[in-house]
């Protein structure tokens, strides 16, 4: 049984509880490594992420709790470095990398936020077709290691989150499936683990984890590795649905990673 997870949010950022509050829950449930994750500072868009100030009080609260609790949990100060962002990441004990945004001109577009914004995006950038939005999307998260030195990549397919929902695309489409398998090529020669993400199902999104079962494939059959995450904003979704993710994982037969 799994008794870790390390993409995990707090109110530095975007997140509903303290660190302690996390870690006592953590402890509660008698997890073993706990890795605090805040949303690095992006300039343009200052909702979700902590901010410049935030991210050095975030780190200061990380290191006193690991210290204070070192004797039932270990905890680990990481960061889910944003491909955009410009803060250094190099004092973390791990990253993940991820892309929540597609950047045109002088515009950055949410990926993640409203279902929306990507069929407003497709008309206004991709003349209407879905799939040039999927090939933007990927090309940036191929590079999304390379970028930010990340530890860990992030909810791989992040771009299908209303796609359960609103149907926005089809994702067996010849072209869907190229990108994404050309953006796991190289993203799989970095030999960095893929995180099987539970957030969009724990906030009722989706009933199956980031990436698809088809992509969870393609990663095993590659010899690639993966690390289970609840993406959690609340503490009361540690660990969320890890047993099934688990199962699915070891069904696929994937190898499962930890920090």
């Amino acid at each position: 049984m799994i008794l870790s997870d390390f993409h995990v949010h707090t109110c530095y950022c975007d997140g509903k509880d303290s660190p302690e509050d996390v870690v006592i829950e953590a402890i509660s449930r008698g997890m073993k490594k706990l890795g605090f994750s805040g949303h690095s500072y992006t300039w343009f868009d200052e909702e979700p992420c902590m901010s410049r100030k935030g991210t050095e009080e975030y780190k200061r609260e990380i290191h006193r709790l690991k210290r204070k609790y070192e004797s039932q949990i270990e905890i680990l100060c990481g960061t889910e470095q944003d491909y955009y962002s410009d803060m250094p990441a190099d004092d973390y004990d791990f990253v993940i990398g991820s892309v929540h945004y597609l950047k045109f001109g002088n515009e950055y577009m949410h990926v993640d936020h409203k279902p929306e914004m990507l069929t407003d995006a497709v008309n206004n950038f991709f003349g209407g077709d879905t799939y040039a939005l999927a090939e933007a999307y990927y090309d940036v998260v191929s590079d999304v290691v390379n970028k930010t030195h990340a530890s860990i990549t992030g909810h791989f397919d992040l771009l299908t989150k209303f796609n359960e929902q609103d149907g926005i695309f089809d994702e067996n489409n010849e072209r869907y499936i190229a990108a994404s398998n050309h953006a796991l090529d190289i993203l799989l020669k970095t030999g960095r683990p893929f995180e099987i993400n539970t957030g969009a199902m724990s906030r009722g999104y989706r009933t199956s984890p980031y990436p698809s079962e088809r992509i969870l494939k393609y990663i095993a059959e590659h010899n690639g590795t993966v690390i289970l995450s609840s993406d959690a904003h609340d503490k009361h979704n540690l660990m969320y649905s890890f047993t099934e993710c688990e199962d699915l994982a070891r069904k696929l037969g994937l190898k499962i990673a930890e920090l």
